[in-house]
């Protein structure tokens, strides 16, 4: 991937995984690789001429053999796992309003004495 676009991110995490993503969704084949004629690629500005330590970024994982650019397997897949995810979402935060609205952090009492 192109690290030096102001649209690429990378996030460690304790455990020693790493996220490297655009954050535009434009790359199909991240973290392996970005579009050639990405039509939103910009070069990042704010760290141009920086000298980046090793707690930044490790290296990418090595591209796996299957990985074809050209028949597009890859973003069909990605895009299948989004759609699975899109459509669990509202279902999940559904449940948990349910839920919520079960326990009623705010009951009325019954028999409360009307004030005059």
């Amino acid at each position: 991937m192109r690290e030096d676009c102001k649209y690429y991110e990378s996030r460690s995490y304790a455990n020693g995984e790493t996220v490297r993503k655009c954050d535009l969704d434009l790359a199909p084949e991240a973290p392996w690789r970005c579009p050639e004629d990405c039509p939103k690629y910009t070069r990042r500005l704010a760290d141009v001429g920086w000298h980046h330590g090793t707690l930044v970024t490790p290296p990418s994982p090595a591209e796996p053999a299957s990985l074809d650019a050209d028949d597009g397997a890859v973003a069909a897949l990605l895009d299948e796992a989004e759609d699975i995810i899109n459509q669990a979402g509202p279902r999940v935060m559904a449940e948990l309003e349910d839920e919520r609205g079960r326990k009623g952090r705010f009951r009325r009492k019954k028999n409360k004495k009307k004030r005059k």
